[in-house]
């Protein structure tokens, strides 16, 4: 069920065919986060139930690119990807761990969690830590927040003097740029969660003792800071997406579509790579008779 849409400066959609989850939700210039509604589902046109029976007929397709993607590193590939996964607190990051990087071989996946830097890491540059986790040839990488907490929390915070944080933009597009020009497929997105829908899986975390381990009394203290964090994600839409590394904005409030949507561009980069199945590096068919006579 494609919907017929694309992105446009303002995050509104225009008719167009056939257009990819990709053109659908990628951040161009003139991209404005307060003009995206949370709620829509660009590139789909169905119902919840319609999304999640699409992300299950997706997922052996995705698994299938992701093996032959492992396997042509074991044959001496360089290549790799990138899923670089940020939004405010609750927006569905583990989501995404679950129900997407999930439905993938663990062997040919590399999960990083961010947090708050170690006293280690305090004594390198901000992005040392993140060069050190960068994922192996033939390994999908995955980033649950990122470098770009240090333009996030460090910028609402004033954590370092706003001189310090304003010069990572320019970094960090150098750093990608890098990182992209030695082979690694660069998928950025952010989970877009209105205000509102935030409140309410906060509630349901206070109110179902199932949840209570999820809930992080910081959470609320950084709703008060709201206003600043889309400030914050503005301006890196606005700095940091590039030709070699777009950020896509994927509407979050519906859980399904932001699983299916992200799900959608992880296929569409592996299918864009074309992964090839290595060559044999021993005779077939020797091998096929020495085992007939086995």
């Amino acid at each position: 069920m494609a919907k017929k849409t694309s992105a446009t400066k303002s995050g509104s959609s225009t008719e167009s065919p056939d257009t990819p989850f990709g053109d659908a939700l990628r951040a161009g210039e003139g991209t404005d986060l307060g003009a995206i509604d949370p709620r829509s589902t660009p590139g789909f046109d169905g119902d919840k139930a319609a999304g999640q029976e699409a992300l299950a007929d997706l997922s052996d397709e995705v698994s299938h690119l992701q093996e032959r993607f492992y396997a042509e590193a074991k044959g001496g590939g360089q290549r790799s990807v990138l899923l670089v996964v940020q939004g405010m607190d609750t927006a569905g990051k583990g989501g995404i761990m679950r129900h997407v990087v999930g439905a993938v071989d663990p062997q040919g996946v590399q999960i990083h969690v961010f947090k708050q830097p170690t006293a280690e890491e305090k004594k390198h540059p901000f992005l040392w830590r993140i060069r050190n986790a960068l994922p192996e040839p033939g390994v999908i990488g995955v980033f649950d927040r990122s470098h770009y907490e240090d333009v996030l929390i460090v910028r609402v915070h004033d954590l370092v003097p706003r001189a310090q944080w304003s010069r990572r933009y320019g970094q960090i597009n150098t750093f990608e740029k890098a990182v992209a020009d030695k082979g690694t497929t660069i998928i950025k997105v952010m989970l877009h969660i209105s205000k509102d829908e935030q409140k309410a899986r906060l509630t349901e975390r206070l109110e179902r003792p199932d949840k209570h381990w999820k809930f992080n009394p910081g959470d609320i203290d950084e709703r008060g800071h709201w206003a600043e964090y889309q400030e914050a994600y503005q301006a890196v839409i606005d700095r940091t997406s590039t030709d070699v590394a777009p950020w896509y904005v994927v509407p979050a409030d519906r859980k399904w579509y932001a699983r299916l949507a992200v799900m959608n561009l992880l296929k569409e980069h592996l299918t864009d790579l074309d992964p090839q199945w290595p060559e044999a590096d021993f005779d077939v068919l020797a091998e096929q008779a020495r085992l007939r006579k086995s």
